[in-house]
C-alpha cells in the first residue's frame, strides 16, 4: 500500500491543530457536530446531484481506493513477461496455456489468453487499448466526483455560517450566548474549506494519479503481450519494457570522509 494520502492528510490536520494549540485555542471547539453534519451531508448531496446515482453509489469504494491503493510495480510485469517470452520462444505460444492461468495481473492474463487463442496482433492491440481507454473514462468519473465535492464544500460551509448567524440574530437579547453562537457559526465555513482542501481535492488528484499509473502498467502489459506474440528475443523484450518504466531516483551519495 502507498500511504501518501494517509500521511499527507494526517500532516495537514496535525499542522492545523498544533497551530491552534500554539495560539492558545482549543481544538475541541471546532469539532461541533451540527456544522460537520451540514458540511459533509450537504457536500455529498450536491456532488450526487451533479452526477448519476451509479457515480455516487461507489463513493466508499473510491475513498478506500484512494487511501489504500497498492504500490504498482512495473518490474513485476516485466519479469512475468520475460519469463513467458522465453518459454514461448522455445516451445511456442500454445505452451503458455497453463502458465497464463497463474498470472496475477488480470489485464495481462486477458491479453495473454487472447494471444494464445491466436487473435491477430492488430486486433489484439485494438481490444486491449479499448479496455485501457474504458478504464480511464471510468476512473475520470470517480475523480470528478471528489473534485466537484471539493468545489461545493466551501460554499456549503458559507451556507452553514449564514444559518448560524441567523440564529445569532434571533438571540440578541441574550448577550452572554452571542460569543458561543458566533464562533459556532464560523465553524461551518472552516469545515467547508478544511474538508475541500485537505480531503476532497487531494483525493481527487490522488485518484487521477492512480489512474495514470494503472494505465501505464496496462500499456506495459500490452506491449509485453505483443512482444511475446511476435516471438521477440526475451532480452530485447526486457530492454524494450524497461525503457517504458521511469527510472527510480538515484540514492543520495554518502558524504566522503575527510582524510586524517
Amino acid at each position: 500500500m502507498d500511504p501518501a494520502s494517509l500521511i499527507g492528510i494526517a500532516i495537514a490536520l496535525l499542522a492545523i491543530f498544533v497551530s491552534m494549540l500554539l495560539e492558545g485555542g482549543d481544538p475541541m471547539s471546532i469539532l461541533l457536530l451540527p456544522p460537520i453534519l451540514l458540511v459533509i451531508g450537504g457536500t455529498l448531496g450536491a456532488g450526487m446531484a451533479g452526477g448519476m446515482m451509479r457515480d455516487t453509489v461507489g463513493i466508499v469504494a473510491l475513498f478506500k481506493r484512494a487511501m489504500t491503493s497498492p504500490k504498482l510495480e512495473g518490474a513485476n510485469v516485466i519479469n512475468t513477461v520475460v519469463k513467458l517470452a522465453d518459454r514461448a520462444r522455445r516451445e511456442g505460444m500454445l505452451a503458455l496455456e497453463d502458465e497464463v492461468k497463474k498470472v496475477q495481473d488480470p489485464f495481462l492474463r486477458r491479453g495473454l489468453e487472447l494471444a494464445v487463442d491466436g487473435v491477430d496482433s492488430d486486433e489484439l492491440r485494438d481490444i486491449l487499448e479499448l479496455e485501457i481507454e474504458t478504464k480511464r473514462r471510468q476512473d475520470k468519473v470517480g475523480a470528478k466526483l471528489f473534485a466537484d465535492m471539493g468545489g461545493f464544500a466551501p460554499t456549503i460551509g458559507i451556507i452553514g455560517t449564514v444559518l448560524g448567524l441567523v440564529h445569532v440574530l434571533e438571540n440578541l437579547a441574550e448577550p452572554t450566548e452571542l460569543g458561543h453562537l458566533i464562533a459556532g457559526a464560523f465553524v461551518a465555513t472552516l469545515m467547508g474549506v478544511l474538508t475541500a482542501n485537505v480531503v476532497w481535492l487531494p483525493l481527487a488528484n490522488r485518484l487521477k494519479r492512480i489512474s495514470d499509473l494503472e494505465a501505464e502498467q496496462m500499456h506495459l502489459a500490452l506491449e509485453g503481450v505483443l512482444a511475446i506474440q511476435s516471438g521477440l528475443n526475451p532480452r530485447l523484450v526486457a530492454q524494450k519494457l524497461r525503457s517504458m518504466v521511469p527510472a527510480e531516483p538515484a540514492p543520495a551519495a554518502a558524504p566522503a570522509k575527510k582524510a586524517a
